[in-house]
């Protein structure tokens, strides 16, 4: 019998040769453990070898010079399967992460053909295929290459699909879905967009904002693009996968809709604690039923029943992952829309506590989703009264305080009360009148409850008032202070005669007068507001406007008062150097916009706050917001009459300049 020739491989300074005859009998493990030794057999042999054979093809993989590499590869096929970098790339990893080309494309096209459905498979030490690194890097078109290879099974498919839509990569994967469609059915990628919130958010920007991203883009074209396009084939891509998955019978959309169980266990796989737990539960039941049958002399339950009762109880499944209920938690707006376009039923869906998806986004505080309830009519009323299984009805949802991330979204503890208050308002006037007095499991009203949870919010809310009315009444008061004296030192001097001013008849000079006046008119209201907020008895109600309105109020006229002193002290120095060395009244000026420049960029953000959370919460809850059956209900959210308000102001602005 003719014996097989053997493989030769290189080694430290000497070739190491192994049997086919053996390799045939190596089990498993030792079949993995010879393959990783055969991948890195061209990094680990000699330098002589690595320097003639495997530094050329690391350089035409990254230029994508296929002659060099297919001189290389037809003297040593072997070299296709080899990690030719320290990470273990072999390659085709090399390639597919190079520098998007015609020549790299048609370099891993030629490459394929020496390969087989192993070596595509094939991880570097991220455990990253050259597939995953191709997406990674948005060559588009070497991933289309590779997934046109026959090797591909759709398993592997569907895996970079996932992956593609977790990077938000949402090109590629929509790419994927169009060419097959048949792995768009599967829940996997709704699983992965239904906690992608960024990836559907429309921006609220306003016309500054909008010209500032029209400038990026100029400048930026490929950037200021990118995301907008990525927003949109995101929201693509969720069409098309739940247009697939919607047409499925209404068995199997739930049960994609429904997410795998947590974690199921058969009874006799069960750790040793649950044993031990289910067996105390099982005595304890008999000891009940003992003492039961002595008091009342009634018949006692078999052991046999009380152990299918604890199974009963410990088997049920629970399904924490539930596509629906992650969307809400997330507060997911869109995804949800697009959901319910499809499958209006998904409305009365409840999970394992028995709460829909309005009860969760109440519990997170996602008014987006809060307020679709205004665009299913009367349907509302049956879906508001539901309650879980503690007999939390929506009111004691809202009751519960916020978790932190939601409170954070708005500055200064004062306000998030205000907004934990604006909540409970809103809902109690959603559920009937009866359910606001109802009490839970723990015997706790709605009111109740919200008193008791927000309890060091309001200490909170109080602290933090009292300690930036403090700090401000102090500035006020300097101002008040400052300009009071020197309403009195007029720029030029005083006619000894008559007592007039020298320059009463210029105009800087009467600018200069009613400036300081009005400075010295808004440090006194500004300190007036803040002694309010010091004496305020801070219930829970006045944080809801009481509290926030003296607060804006105290906080403009401070921001005023600053103004406007700056503006007298500027103004009088054009009334002194009226005629010569103009050039210092400019200079000072320009300095003087420093301080006011300055408290506009500290403080405007907490009183654009204050204003937004005192008068535009009327809009937090806007019924006439339709977004479930109107596509361009998404932009343009802040203000209804924002752009329409702009846009007559503007043009009445220009006509009187044009008329002047």
């Amino acid at each position: 019998m003719r014996r097989a020739k053997p493989n030769v491989v290189w080694g430290r300074g000497r070739e190491e040769v192994f049997e086919p005859e053996v390799y045939g009998k190596t089990n498993c493990c030792e079949l993995k453990s010879v393959a990783r030794v055969l991948r890195h057999a061209a990094l680990r042999g000699s330098r002589k070898n690595y320097i003639k054979t495997v530094v050329p093809l690391y350089e035409a993989s990254i230029k994508g010079d296929w002659k060099a590499a297919k001189a290389i590869l037809d003297e040593r096929r072997e070299l296709v399967r080899y990690s030719i970098t320290e990470n273990d790339e072999t390659a085709l990893h090399v390639a597919a992460s190079a520098k998007r080309s015609k020549q790299v494309e048609e370099f891993v096209e030629h490459l394929l053909t020496y390969m087989d459905g192993k070596d595509l498979e094939l991880r570097n030490n991220s455990s990253n295929t050259a597939l995953c690194l191709a997406a990674a890097a948005r060559n588009l078109k070497i991933v289309e290459i590779m997934l046109g290879h026959t090797c591909w099974t759709p398993q592997n498919r569907k895996w970079l699909l996932h992956k593609c839509a977790e990077s938000n990569m949402f090109d590629i994967a929509l790419q994927i879905v169009k060419d097959r469609q048949e792995l768009g059915s599967t829940g996997s990628v709704l699983q992965v967009l239904a906690r992608k919130t960024d990836a559907f958010a429309e921006t609220e920007s306003n016309i500054i904002m909008r010209t500032i991203n029209w400038l990026f883009r100029v400048m930026h074209p490929k950037m200021g693009v990118s995301e907008k396009e990525n927003k949109a084939k995101a929201l693509e891509l969720l069409k098309i996968v739940w247009q697939n998955i919607a047409e499925k019978p209404k068995v199997e959309i739930d049960g994609i809709l429904r997410g795998p169980p947590d974690n199921p266990i058969n009874q006799d796989d069960k750790p040793a604690a649950d044993k031990d737990n289910q067996t105390l539960q099982l005595l304890k039941l008999i000891a009940d039923n003992v003492v039961k049958m002595q008091k009342n002399k009634e018949p006692v339950a078999t052991a046999s029943e009380g152990l299918n009762a604890v199974s009963e109880h410990n088997v049920k499944t629970k399904y924490s992952s539930r596509i629906l209920f992650v969307a809400a938690e997330m507060g997911n707006t869109r995804f949800l829309v697009e959901l319910i376009r499809k499958y209006p039923d998904l409305i009365w869906k409840l999970n394992d506590d028995g709460q829909s998806i309005f009860h969760i986004a109440v519990k997170h505080r996602h008014e987006g989703i809060y307020n679709i309830l205004y665009e299913i009519g009367s349907m509302k009323d049956l879906i508001t009264p539901l309650k879980d299984k503690n007999d939390n009805n929506m009111l004691h949802l809202v009751g519960k305080i916020a978790k932190k991330k939601q409170l954070e979204d708005v500055s200064g503890v004062a306000l998030q009360m205000q907004r934990e208050l604006l909540w409970f308002k809103e809902v109690e006037e959603m559920i009937p009148p009866s359910y606001r007095e109802m009490k839970n499991k723990d015997g706790l009203t709605p009111h109740d409850l919200f008193t008791k949870e927000h309890k060091d919010l309001v200490k909170q809310g109080e602290e933090w008032m009292k300690g930036t009315a403090s700090q401000c009444m102090v500035v006020a008061t300097l101002i008040a202070t400052i300009v009071f004296a020197a309403a009195f030192t007029v720029p030029g001097g005083y006619n000894q005669d008559e007592g007039i001013p020298f320059f009463y008849r210029k105009r800087t000079f009467i600018i200069f007068v009613l400036a300081y006046a009005l400075s010295l008119f808004s440090a006194s209201t500004s300190i007036l507001m803040f002694l309010s907020i010091l004496t305020s008895r801070y219930a829970e109600r006045d944080f809801l406007e009481s509290l926030p309105k003296k607060l804006m109020l105290g906080l403009a006229t401070l921001f005023l008062s600053i103004t406007t002193m700056m503006v007298a002290f500027s103004v009088s120095f054009f009334v002194l150097y009226h005629k010569d060395l103009k050039w210092i009244p400019i200079l000072i000026t320009l300095f003087a916009t420093m301080p006011v420049l300055l408290f506009a960029t500290l403080q405007f953000p907490l009183l654009k706050d204050v204003f937004q959370s005192t008068y535009g919460s009327r809009y937090l809850f806007l019924p006439r917001k339709h977004v479930l059956y109107y596509e361009n209900s998404f932009k343009h959210r802040w203000f209804p009459f924002t752009v329409p308000f702009i846009s007559r102001c503007t043009s009445k602005i220009w006509k009187l300049l044009q008329v002047q």
